[in-house]
């Protein structure tokens, strides 16, 4: 009798595990490239709180940000300092370079903006949108 409820008992184990396990943050990867002031692609999404690893190219001849906003908010043009206060997330890489970043996505479902932080560049048209789901 004593065998037979340590078995249910290691089986209950396991299946609280494996539902906690599930329970946990989805991962995500995305992969953008960055080029001409222009991201590619230009929109990407991720599940709301998920875990994200974002892999950046740069094929340029200049260094890129990807910089992504707290709800809400639209960067100003030109980007400056008062936008620094805004940023939820932001990773830069150099020109013919790749990084690997990882970051939580936002809890809160929406669409966020995405542009390249570089000086002129937002201007040149280099924005895009990060939905949340």
């Amino acid at each position: 009798m004593t065998k037979g409820i340590r078995e249910r008992g290691a089986a209950v184990a396991l299946v609280a595990a494996l539902l906690a396990a599930g329970c946990g943050p989805k991962k995500v990867e995305l992969t953008v490239e960055m080029s001409d002031f222009r991201f590619a692609p230009t929109d990407v999404e991720a599940p709301s709180g998920a875990d994200v690893t974002l892999t950046l190219t740069n094929n340029a001849s200049v260094e890129h940000e990807w910089v992504l906003f707290q709800a809400g908010y639209q960067a100003t043009l030109p980007f400056d300092a008062d936008d620094e206060g805004h940023i939820y997330w932001e990773g830069e890489v150099q020109p013919g370079e790749t990084q690997t970043f990882t970051f939580v996505a936002p809890s809160e479902a929406g669409t966020y903006q995405v542009i390249c932080g570089i000086p002129g560049h937002v201007e040149a048209g280099m924005i895009g949108t990060f939905t949340a789901r």
